[in-house]
């Protein structure tokens, strides 16, 4: 195992919005970080499924290709739609959930209560052209055991530090084309992501003096945050 699953990140052109937001939506708290940019804490502390909201100056553009799936507690998004959600798709022939976005447009997926399931997030879903290698390749990098499923689909569960019940990946016909609004972080078991470049990550950025962190990109250049390992006390 190179690293564990941290925290993820969503970019924003109103970060304090798109926080007060997603802490209503999680039952979570929403702090201030300071330079616009702001967290959303779930009762429990600082490791408890934290969402990080980063303002940036670029619009979104094209569809969500990173997207959370949330667990109801109603019959319905009625009380997503009273916090700020505008619904996109009800449940028909073909899906059995509501497709909703966010103030800031992305794209989430909310599914009626189920048993034997905990209300909140219920997985993160990541499009991709090769489901499968996508989920075997973070399953070398935080553990886990990989799921194939119906359509092309693939699930990676059990994996290091994942707080919620699936990571999905998603087949979808069409290519990453700019970059991810959802990104997700991960803590380094070693000082550096040089494992992670050696399995086939893409460095795309090195710590430097605004960032403690490296960015890299996926086998199919979905970015994500690498961070060193926290000092031993």
């Amino acid at each position: 195992m190179i690293a564990r699953f941290k925290d993820i990140c969503l970019d924003a052109a109103d970060a304090h919005l798109l926080g007060a937001f997603w802490a209503r939506v999680l039952d979570g708290e929403m702090v201030d970080v300071g330079d616009g940019d702001a967290r959303v804490d779930k009762p429990g502390g600082a490791d408890a499924e934290s969402i990080w909201i980063n303002r940036v100056p670029e619009p979104r553009t094209v569809k969500t290709r990173v997207h959370l799936d949330l667990q109801l507690t109603e019959p319905g998004p009625a009380a997503l739609e009273a916090a700020g959600a505008r619904l996109v798709r009800e449940p028909d022939a073909e899906i059995r959930w509501w497709v909703l976005a966010d103030p800031d447009g992305n794209l989430f997926c909310a599914f009626p209560p189920g048993t034997g399931s905990r209300p909140g997030p219920l997985a993160l879903v990541v499009d991709a052209a090769d489901a499968l290698a996508q989920a075997t390749w973070w399953a070398g990098v935080v553990g886990g055991a990989v799921e194939p499923g119906e359509e092309g689909h693939a699930s990676l569960v059990g994996a290091d530090g994942f707080p919620w019940d699936y990571w999905i990946f998603n087949p979808v016909p069409e290519r990453k084309t700019v970059k991810n609004r959802m990104h997700w972080d991960v803590g380094l078991t070693g000082p550096d992501p040089s494992e992670l470049v050696a399995a086939g990550a893409t460095l795309l950025r090195e710590p430097d003096d605004k960032v403690s962190w490296w960015v890299l990109a996926d086998p199919e250049g979905n970015e994500f945050c690498a961070f060193p390992p926290r000092p031993t006390p």
